[in-house]
């Protein structure tokens, strides 16, 4: 299929209609400042099995596989820990009600040195301007990155401060309900414990790419085989292969993993390759192609679309631009049947824009690794909501006011 964009370059697609967004809070922002939170009902520590995939330090492909001294795990490549950290702010307002949201990495410092002196005194009601304020005063010297990074924590501080002030979760803000639960995948290579826990939906991390020749061909398919058989032929297989392959090398490895029923191979190019990922939605048929983990607010989203490169879109609610832009990402996918499918969307209020929105179907998780003792699996599954049925394994958020966050705080 393809878009016609002449007229829709002119439009901005409608959001559905925020009833409570009209009205006036009389809330004002007073404070905004960065916290260090951690749960209040945290796991117990625990050591996991040995040869499980947390203690393999493998990881996946990524893109700088291609360097020998970085190829074994992200952490040889990432900053060092606390230097270019996620993080989370803390927006007081005169009422004493409290909103809390979290960023993608670096944005911490924009917030405080510079979106805080523009939000102080507003409505946090103000959804929208608060955003646009934050979006238009950054774009000099952002659009993508730690500033959307930076926005997205602040956007979703004043979501949350919102949905506390009427005493609803976020999902109720949005329209309510369009299922009753969240069906759910998990993401990692401890393919059996996935499967006895209950899991019909599995994404693997590739661990191979191009630097690893046929060799590395060979193992990744291997992994499927292992996940194929272990699930059965029902089940549903995804792959991780984050942003480490080349369309020559996707092509190749979707010819071989064809037999096994591969449901989508994710963000496989580096995200600014939107004419690569269109090339391969056009030539590869056996599986979906899904990308959108590293792609930033509505522009980049309307360049993927521009390209036809992606079948299933996946925005990251921490780094997009917060739930605000993660709504616009939404109906402009919805207008073309393109299935939303956050990142993380199980862990970071993503599942409150799941349970609202139609075209957003799943939420991706992690299980605690093998060797979680069982005190570890119960708080698991309360943190989540866990059940099971026809599709496995099912989440939904907690019904509390605001995200339901439920956090032990103290200053950053």
């Amino acid at each position: 299929m393809e878009y016609t964009f002449r007229m829709r370059r002119r439009e901005l697609l409608a959001l559905p209609a925020l009833g409570w967004a009209q009205e006036k809070s009389k809330l004002k922002i007073t404070g905004i400042r960065l916290v260090n939170v951690t749960p209040k009902k945290p796991y117990p520590a625990f050591k996991p099995a040995p040869g499980a995939w947390s203690t393999q330090f493998a990881e996946v492909a990524n893109p700088m596989s291609v360097y020998g001294e970085f190829k074994a795990r992200r952490e040889l490549f990432f900053p060092d820990a606390g230097k270019v950290p996620s993080f989370t702010v803390e927006i007081t307002t005169d009422k004493g009600i409290v909103g809390y949201g979290n960023g993608g990495p670096g944005g911490g410092p924009i917030v405080v040195d510079h979106l805080a002196k523009l939000l102080m005194g507003r409505d946090p009601f103000d959804i929208e301007r608060n955003w646009d304020i934050c979006w238009r005063s950054t774009m000099h010297y952002g659009r993508m990155g730690v500033t959307m990074n930076a926005i997205s924590a602040v956007d979703l501080a004043l979501w949350d401060i919102v949905g506390k002030a009427l005493n609803v979760p976020v999902y109720k803000l949005l329209g309510g309900e369009t299922k009753e639960r969240i069906p759910a995948y998990c993401t990692g290579n401890d393919i059996e414990q996935h499967i006895e826990f209950g899991y019909t939906k599995l994404k693997l991390a590739i661990p191979h790419g191009p630097a690893d020749g046929r060799e590395g061909m060979a193992k990744n398919l291997e992994l499927v085989k292992r996940a194929r058989k272990a699930l059965g032929p029902n089940g549903e297989i995804m792959l991780d292969c984050w942003m480490a392959w080349t369309e020559r090398y996707t092509i190749e490895m979707a010819e071989m993993m064809a037999p096994y029923r591969i449901y989508w191979m994710e963000e496989v190019l580096q995200p600014h390759d939107y004419a690569g990922f269109g090339r391969l939605k056009a030539g590869v048929k056996s599986t979906r192609i899904a990308t959108g983990e590293h792609e930033y607010g509505r522009y980049g989203f309307r360049q993927l679309l521009e390209h036809n490169g992606a079948e299933i879109w996946q925005p990251d609610m921490n780094w997009c631009g917060g739930l605000t832009e993660m709504r616009r990402i939404a109906a402009m996918a919805a207008a073309y049947d393109i299935p939303v499918i956050p990142h993380g969307g199980g862990l970071n209020g993503s599942s409150h824009f799941i349970l609202s929105t139609v075209n957003s179907p799943w939420a991706e998780l992690f299980l605690p690794p093998p060797g979680a003792p069982k005190e570890v699996l119960d708080i698991f599954e309360e943190n989540y909501a866990i059940s099971r049925g026809p599709e496995g394994i099912y989440m939904r958020p907690l019904d509390k006011p605001g995200f339901g966050w439920d956090y032990v705080v103290k200053p950053a």
